[in-house]
């Protein structure tokens, strides 16, 4: 097997102060974070920013940009990922938690520094990240309050074509890698059609995603299914929440995949006692050495994820994640078109049934209809 990467997510964005004790809030803490995860063992860091005057998640691109360069400068070895989602958390019973626009999204790719990956999701779902908790994984925390979870049970991940389209080309533009967050199947599917018309050519980064909820959940069969659709050149990381991340890491570990660990994602330890960022790498760093499988160096980590690298055909990129090749009399990938980035308003259906979304056509197919009907009276 591959030398493990371990992708340690020590901000904590769903949390408030308090909520878990290794949770960094000033700048010199979550520069302290990244350093503390590199030294346990973590070679990849899922990057949040926290605003240290509010204690929030922060939006502010220039914030970003500060934290960014003292992490650089703190961890230079260390792989930055960004968590592309950049969502409000809902911290309040009559908050509701959302993924921010577009435009805002889209200011990720104009980092600077630069990081090596940024999250990218393909396709709108619902990702309702309380629906395997239990009433102890939020015990003593502000998730505690009935409100709030059903707040965060009606987070939708916002991510159209108009979106992941746009968000690729930008991130190539600036020489940044996209790290793909497919939740289930389907959206590994629109990956694939992506690499297939060329709108994505460089290497095969994924974290799999098992929240459940909109996304897969904690059955292993889901999670070996998974690895049969996905080509055997693509670098997976298997992702999950609370205990469950615990099943589901050494599942990861023994079948030859890599696990992301942290307070963004657990609190707990298999024993029911509180478990930090560091405690839980420390955790997977021992089932490495009981296993007999490696753990990465940053220089490993680099070079198993080809940070850096880029392709200039659909070929090169189908090669390299050892994918069968398009057929030849015909293109059947992904249909692409021009685009602002932008979100479009909903196609409106009703009554739950499949076909009822396309009985309301939308506008411009129902402004070329009106003009076909005129000509004909």
């Amino acid at each position: 097997m591959a030398p493990l990467i371990i992708t340690a997510a020590p901000y904590g964005p769903a949390w408030l102060p308090g909520d878990a004790s290794d949770i960094p809030l000033s700048w010199d803490e979550q520069v302290q974070a990244a350093v503390d995860c590199y030294n346990a063992g973590a070679t990849m860091l899922h990057f949040h920013v926290r605003n240290p005057a509010t204690g929030m998640g922060s939006t502010n691109f220039d914030e970003y940009n500060y934290l960014l360069k003292r992490v650089k400068e703190a961890v230079p070895d260390m792989i930055i990922q960004v968590g592309g989602s950049i969502s409000f958390a809902p911290h309040t019973a009559d908050a509701k938690a959302k993924w921010l626009d577009y435009d805002t999204r889209h200011m990720l790719t104009e980092l600077d520094p630069k990081p090596e990956f940024v999250t990218v999701t393909t396709g709108t779902t619902l990702w309702d990240i309380a629906s395997a908790f239990s009433l102890d994984d939020v015990k003593g925390t502000h998730m505690e309050d009935p409100k709030v979870l059903a707040a965060w049970s009606g987070m939708v991940v916002d991510s159209t074509p108009a979106f992941y389209v746009e968000h690729l080309k930008r991130l190539r533009n600036n020489g940044i890698l996209p790290y793909f967050v497919p939740g289930h199947i389907h959206q590994w599917e629109i990956v694939e059609r992506l690499i297939r018309a060329g709108v994505y050519m460089g290497p095969l980064n994924m974290a799999l995603c098992g929240y459940g909820g909109g996304t897969m959940g904690r059955n292993p069969f889901d999670w070996m299914n998974f690895l049969e659709r996905v080509p055997q050149g693509s670098v997976n990381t298997f992702w999950s929440s609370m205990r469950g991340l615990i099943s589901i890491s050494a599942l990861a570990l023994v079948l030859g995949q890599h696990i992301r660990v942290g307070n963004e994602d657990n609190l707990w330890g298999a024993d029911r006692k509180r478990k930090t960022t560091v405690e839980q790498i420390q955790g997977v760093v021992r089932l490495c050495k009981e296993f007999g499988r490696k753990v990465a160096t940053a220089e490993e980590a680099r070079k198993i994820c080809k940070v850096g690298t880029w392709y200039n055909s659909v070929e090169e990129t189908l090669r390299a994640a050892d994918m069968p090749p398009n057929p030849t009399e015909f293109n059947p990938g992904f249909l692409t078109w021009p685009t602002d980035g932008k979100i479009k308003p909903a196609v409106l259906g009703g009554d739950s049934h499949p076909i009822a979304a396309c009985m309301i056509a939308p506008e411009p197919v129902r402004a070329a209809q009106a003009k076909i009907l005129a000509g004909k009276t």
